[in-house]
């Protein structure tokens, strides 16, 4: 099992920057795909950015040039910051981890999921 802590979500005002935080602890492999995603009220779970342990990265285009996806792999720790933030942009963020990388931004591919953290902009 592998377990998965967020952190780093708060209020900004539009504009402004956050940087999230995804800590993953337990069983690790070398392969791996890893996740952001995002779910607002009434709204479906999306597929924010995501990174491969090859080092392939994909971004949804709401976000391209906003956001930027990236890893330490020795503090098993990825990281997501997130730039000249928008209202629409509030939500709760999500990272998730799974082993076989098929589709990237998609959340139907993912297992294991953390517990979020809340982005608010206005």
């Amino acid at each position: 099992q592998v377990q998965l802590v967020e952190s780093g979500g708060g209020s900004v005002q539009a504009g402004g920057s956050l940087r999230l935080s995804c800590a993953a602890s337990g069983d690790m492999y070398s392969s791996y795909c890893m996740g952001w995603f995002r779910q607002a009220p009434g709204k479906e779970r999306e597929g924010v950015a995501a990174i491969e342990s090859d080092g392939r990265i994909h971004y949804t285009d709401s976000v391209k040039d906003r956001f930027t996806i990236s890893q330490d792999h020795a503090k098993y720790t990825r990281y997501l910051q997130m730039n000249s933030l928008k209202p629409e942009d509030t939500a709760m963020y999500y990272c998730a981890v799974e082993w076989r990388c098929t589709e990237p931004t998609a959340a139907r591919a993912y297992n294991y999921w953390g517990q979020g953290t809340q982005v608010t902009v206005s």
